[in-house]
């Protein structure tokens, strides 16, 4: 007679703590910020590197702490969240407002300590994600537009923190980053179209996997790839990118746009995957270009 295992997953207070904050996303932020920095400093203060990282963090930390409080009872609908530390009972509501208070308090006090406008564009990051973003998730599809807000700001966040102005560069940055959310985020809600509809959130622009959603993740992306290139042109004040390094960029984007085209032609969940997982590499990418470009150039 045979006996059947069930695999159990070991949950403890560290990884609680990381799945609370979501830290593979946190240090995703931190990249952007950094790689922001880098692009807009004349000359790199390890400090400010160091600041920045760390009240980048706590920022999308108490972010994720806050969303995870107001949607513990969707997130225990979900396949995908059901074990996630408030929504499965393992921490208390409490503590999570706890954690989410103190990431809140050190993240735009460490952002101060750069200078004022950081503080203040981290804490819109916040307020944005928290008390807007959340809500609208199962209004409307429009919340990815005011989602995408938040979610550009750590590119242009960088540059603010080694400038102290926000000018044509970071809004540069800033646009790149919030069009590029928009073909991410849906290719995510087409492959977790059902698991997201287990918990009443609206992802998608039609609110179905069809053309139209399709259409429009098309439509995005070539936007995406239009922001990225125009630094090329000499338009956008400091932020310059050579011609070689607009051609790597352009290359990249265009593979991009060809998985955005094959979730048009095939309609699948595993083309959505694959967008997906191109958008991230692209995004990843193109910041390192800009950067290298920066310091070759």
């Amino acid at each position: 007679m045979s006996t059947t295992v069930t695999p159990t997953i070991k949950h403890t207070a560290l990884s609680d703590f990381k799945e609370i904050t979501k830290m593979r996303l946190s240090l995703s932020v931190v990249f952007s910020s950094v790689a922001g920095y880098f692009l807009g400093a004349d000359t790199i203060s390890l400090k400010i590197v160091l600041l920045l990282a760390l009240g980048g963090y706590f920022m999308v930390g108490a972010s994720n702490a806050f969303n995870q409080i107001i949607e513990k009872d969707l997130d225990a609908l979900m396949h995908r969240t059901k074990n996630r530390p408030v929504a499965s009972g393992r921490m208390t509501v409490n503590t999570a407002f706890l954690i989410a208070c103190v990431f809140t308090i050190l993240g735009i006090g460490i952002l101060y300590s750069i200078n004022a406008q950081t503080a203040m564009f981290g804490a819109i990051s916040i307020f944005l994600y928290t008390s807007v973003y959340t809500p609208l998730k199962t209004k409307t599809p429009l919340s990815v537009f005011v989602g995408a807000i938040p979610g550009a700001i750590p590119f242009m966040l960088g540059w603010v923190a080694a400038t102290d102005n926000f000018g044509i560069e970071p809004g540069t940055l800033f646009a790149l980053q919030f069009f590029w959310q928009f073909p991410h985020f849906w290719a995510i809600g087409w492959f977790l179209f059902e698991d997201y509809k287990r918990g009443g959130f609206f992802m998608l622009p039609t609110g179905k996997q069809d053309k139209g959603t399709a259409v429009q993740i098309i439509l995005y992306t070539v936007w995406t790839i239009l922001v990225s290139i125009v630094p090329v042109f000499g338009v956008t004040g400091q932020l310059k990118l050579s011609i070689v390094a607009a051609i790597i960029v352009l290359s990249l984007g265009l593979v991009m746009l060809y998985y955005a085209i094959q979730l048009y032609k095939k309609m699948t969940e595993k083309a959505a995957k694959q967008l997906m997982l191109s958008s991230v590499l692209y995004i990843t990418l193109i910041q390192i270009v800009y950067v290298i470009d920066k310091f070759i150039r």
